[in-house]
């Protein structure tokens, strides 16, 4: 069997550690290509360029642009015989259904999917610890070791599995460490519903501030088992199956609506 293509991609740039050592866990059995972007690029979601200067890279090509342009740039351009599109590992969590459309790193793979090319985005949840910032922790790439292992077997196994028939994208999210210290378990989820965006006006300036991270490390959380954050913070690899198109439904309220628009 030959080896998988890869197209491999991220939003915190392709220097970062993450990326480097997700490069190297797939390059042990895929033919991998770098097309990430040439700086960080967190939290710009879908956002696109017209025009985004490409340089190459000792593992690839670095953009000057976001992680859908690496997407769109790969699979149209410069390597568009992939078999899978592995955004990641982002330094962060990416958890929750009101992250989905923020993150660089969920986009890159939602970009994918509109070229029916099966896609993992993958992401490690970096806990505070104590007076520590979690910005401080994963700085060498054994710290990203139970995402690079989960990557690893979906790349493996997810496709021979038939799991794209369901669905056309996986949000991985991986601890650290497992609960015991030892290796993490596995949990298929869902987005979790939690919402706690606030924001403060004043002296002319709005502060918007997001709750759940707080939440989180204190473990207040009320996320029911079976979501992604609630896997993730309890030491399991969160993996939820998701679909990119936006879904529609038969709606008899707005038919009504629609009907009555010229009288």
């Amino acid at each position: 069997m030959s080896e998988p293509e890869i197209l491999l991609t991220n939003d915190d740039g392709i220097e970062s550690v993450g990326f480097r050592a997700l490069y190297d866990a797939l390059s042990t059995f895929a033919d991998v290509t770098a097309v990430a972007p040439a700086s960080d690029q967190s939290a710009v979601g879908r956002q696109m360029s017209t025009d985004a200067v490409v340089s190459e890279h000792e593992l690839g090509y670095a953009l000057q642009g976001t992680p859908a342009d690496c997407t769109v740039a790969g699979l149209e351009a410069l390597c568009p015989d992939v078999d899978m599109v592995v955004s990641g590992i982002n330094k962060g969590a990416n958890i929750g259904a009101y992250v989905l459309g923020r993150s660089g790193t969920v986009s890159a793979a939602v970009e994918a999917a509109f070229f029916d090319v099966p896609a993992i985005a993958l992401s490690l949840y970096v806990p505070a610890d104590g007076d520590r910032a979690w910005q401080e922790k994963a700085t060498e790439p054994e710290d990203f070791r139970e995402a690079t292992q989960a990557a690893a077997y979906l790349v493996k196994h997810a496709e021979p599995a038939g799991v794209f028939k369901q669905c056309d994208y996986l949000n991985v999210n991986a601890p650290m460490t497992g609960p015991d210290g030892g290796p993490a378990d596995m949990q298929v989820t869902y987005p979790s519903e939690l919402y706690d965006m606030t924001a403060e006006y004043e002296n002319g300036s709005v502060r918007l501030h997001d709750g759940v991270w707080e939440r989180m490390q204190t473990g207040d959380i009320p996320d029911p088992d079976g979501t992604d954050r609630r896997a993730v913070v309890e030491g399991r690899v969160s993996v939820s199956p998701l679909t990119a198109p936006h879904t529609t439904h038969h709606h008899e309220a707005l038919d009504a609506l629609a009907e009555t628009y010229r009288d």
